[in-house]
């Protein structure tokens, strides 16, 4: 897409706006960026057609959750015809079911579509769906344990726990892994009881790293039954741990507010979460995993290229759409959108109230590509 100067000076005016205001923090409290927060003239810009109206209706992601709500309001601040609906509700797997009914013009899903998926597709997008990435994140670790502000797991040590192996804080492995002992008392794991792609991201680097702990295949619906709070949604396991004690779970970063994550253990150093630290990952380890749709940029993370500058569980999230409508006006209006915040300076409104790294300018220019060919 073309260089605007206006419609880029009114996203940078936008972007300033949103900072001031912290408009995006829906449900909770986002944690603050340690990633650029200043927009810039440089990067992958758009040009927003200011004179568009219509409405797109969307949904699935919840880790997406505080970023499509800053993206909405920077982009209704330019186009002010376009209204968005972004049901978080869903779950990436709601997203998803509902994006191949046709009821969603695309669907927010943390991980791409599967091969069946991928071939049901095709009979809503003629040639199928393509799995574009518009947000990077990470897999909290999140805790609420009385008397403990701060908490180090291995992967082996997570694994256990959320397997219902290791069971009281006080286990000789969280031990270890703390150069000390914690209280004792019952730890309660919480996930997701809906399918999920935040799961499918957290059981992808269990499945990986740990396959002589972690036994069962990486999916978006968490394995494990037996004595597990099982939540509806992001917020829903979020709200669980801090209303327990002695809780533990996971969640997409943007959506933790004021609970503490653990640093994850990886190559004898404790990671904790940062933006810096998930963009090293996604250059390190992120490679192609086509579904052989054209302009499909599905990714999958090669776990065994993490370093100790890496965070070890990231998350990548897509919009999944068809390049093909039904609709032409639609495609123009969701094509408006998603070039918006697949741009550097989308990507900035997330980093700056989601919390989230920003996808590189190469990965940005291939999402336009891709965009490009919406019609």
């Amino acid at each position: 897409m073309k260089i605007t100067r206006i419609a880029q000076a009114g996203a940078l005016a936008a972007v300033a706006a949103l900072a001031l205001a912290g408009c995006a923090s829906s449900g909770g409290t986002s944690p603050s960026s340690s990633g650029s927060s200043t927009p810039t003239d440089s990067g992958v810009n758009v040009t927003l057609d200011t004179s568009l109206t219509g409405t797109i209706t969307a949904g699935g992601s919840s880790a997406q959750a505080n970023a499509q709500a800053a993206w909405t309001a920077a982009y209704n601040a330019q186009v002010k015809g376009v209204t968005v609906n972004y049901d978080k509700s869903q779950g990436s797997g709601g997203g998803v079911t509902n994006f191949l009914s046709g009821a969603y013009d695309f669907a927010g899903s943390d991980a791409p579509l599967s091969a069946d998926e991928t071939t049901k597709s095709k009979s809503l997008c003629t040639d199928g769906g393509v799995n574009i990435p518009v947000y990077l994140d990470g897999v909290a670790i999140i805790f609420n344990v009385p008397g403990v502000t701060s908490l180090k797991l291995s992967g082996e040590t997570i694994a256990k726990i959320f397997d219902l192996k290791i069971t009281d804080w006080s286990d000789p492995a969280i031990t270890k892994d703390n150069g000390t002992a914690l209280p004792a008392g019952k730890i309660t794991t919480v996930a997701r009881s809906d399918g999920s792609g935040t799961t499918a991201n957290f059981t992808n680097y269990l499945a990986a790293t740990q396959s002589s702990v972690w036994t069962y295949p990486a999916g978006k619906n968490w394995p494990v039954s037996g004595n597990v709070s099982l939540q509806k949604g992001g917020s829903g396991v979020v709200g669980a741990v801090k209303a327990g004690s002695g809780t533990i779970g996971y969640a997409d970063h943007s959506a933790i507010g004021d609970l503490k994550s653990a640093e994850i253990i990886q190559d004898g150093t404790a990671v904790p979460f940062s933006a810096e630290a998930v963009a090293k990952t996604f250059e390190v380890a992120a490679v192609d995993a086509s579904n052989g749709v054209a302009g499909d940029l599905s990714k999958k993370f090669d776990y065994s290229k993490l370093t100790a500058e890496t965070y070890p569980i990231p998350l990548v999230s897509y919009a999944i759409a068809c390049t093909t409508f039904k609709d032409a006006a639609q495609a123009k209006v969701t094509k408006s959108y998603l070039g918006f915040i697949a741009s550097s300076i989308g990507q900035q409104i997330a980093a700056k109230n989601a919390g989230s790294a920003a996808l590189p300018d190469s990965i940005l220019k291939d999402a336009q590509k891709t965009i490009d060919a919406i019609k």
